[in-house]
């Protein structure tokens, strides 16, 4: 099976006219996504033609979700536009809304965080994040569609490259789904979001957690597995190098003195029966033992 995302998704690309926004929307009508519209502002009327089919564009997200019925967005609008580009989806009800858009102000990030959770009706996914997939059945992101084929593990991460690696490195025994949530302060989906979704999903054997220096969001996960989750858990943590003071990559990664390091991760996680590897490879290593162990 998989989690939040599957071949019934009716996906809208909000900014699907921009330069992202139609390679990407591409990319994932190639990748099997049912893509049904873009939303433009200023812009309802037009259609944008991929592989000869054209994707008709529409004013509003509640305007094409009317139209087509949609049910997820995925979010390519400039920083500067997502606070309402955000608002805009919940608004209209939608199921999923997955905001790839970097460089988004934590103040606005919190505003439209808080108005999802507040909503009741839409899961937010992000921002600063690749998306999900669900390989098989349906791409909503930037995660390549190429990289691995359909299985029984379940991925969450922060990072969008260890995604893509790690999903490589276990191309061969394949993913349920593969959900990067995001390194940015606040997002609006946590790893105990995803953990508590693939631990109620039948067909999720093992998962693979990813995180990153800065904050405590593994300390919390890792909290969370002690007391919930019942499938075999393999996790990395990346910075183990990191200076102490320095801020890394992502505007979350920032470490002081011994809270948020790599090794004090590692070490709540391994306390809740995590397996954690020190190098993606390994932590691949780690999870190819576990699956042999379950068959």
């Amino acid at each position: 099976m998989s989690i939040w995302l599957d071949q019934r998704a009716k996906v809208i690309v909000q900014g699907m006219t921009g330069s992202e926004g139609r390679k990407h929307t591409q990319r994932m009508i190639g990748a099997g996504t049912r893509i049904v519209g873009g939303v433009t502002p200023g812009k309802g009327g037009q259609a944008v033609t991929f592989e000869e089919d054209p994707v008709p564009v529409f004013n509003s997200v509640l305007e094409a979700k009317v139209a087509t019925g949609a049910n997820t967005s995925v979010v390519f609008v400039p920083a500067a536009y997502t606070r309402q580009a955000v608002i805009d989806a919940v608004d209209a009800a939608l199921d999923l809304v997955v905001v790839i858009t970097e460089g988004v102000p934590v103040k606005d990030t919190a505003e439209f965080v808080a108005y999802a959770a507040a909503s009741g009706a839409t899961r937010l996914l992000g921002p600063n994040c690749p998306g999900l997939i669900s390989p098989g059945k349906s791409n909503v992101g930037i995660i390549p569609p190429t990289i691995s084929g359909p299985g029984r593990i379940g991925l969450v991460s922060k990072s969008g490259t260890l995604t893509y690696q790690m999903m490589f490195e276990l191309r061969d025994i394949g993913f349920s789904t593969a959900v990067g949530i995001g390194g940015d302060p606040v997002n609006g989906s946590t790893h105990i979001d995803a953990l508590a979704a693939f631990e109620a999903d039948p067909e999720t054997d093992a998962i693979v957690l990813i995180g990153e220096i800065g904050g405590d969001a593994e300390e919390r996960a890792a909290a969370y597995i002690a007391d919930h989750v019942s499938k075999p858990v393999v996790g990395y943590v990346a910075g183990f190098t990191a200076p102490v003071g320095k801020t890394m990559g992502h505007a979350g990664a920032i470490v002081t003195g011994s809270a948020g390091t790599a090794r004090a991760k590692k070490a709540a996680l391994e306390a809740s029966g995590v397996r954690v590897g020190r190098t993606p490879s390994e932590t691949a290593a780690l999870m190819r033992e576990v699956i042999a162990g379950l068959r």
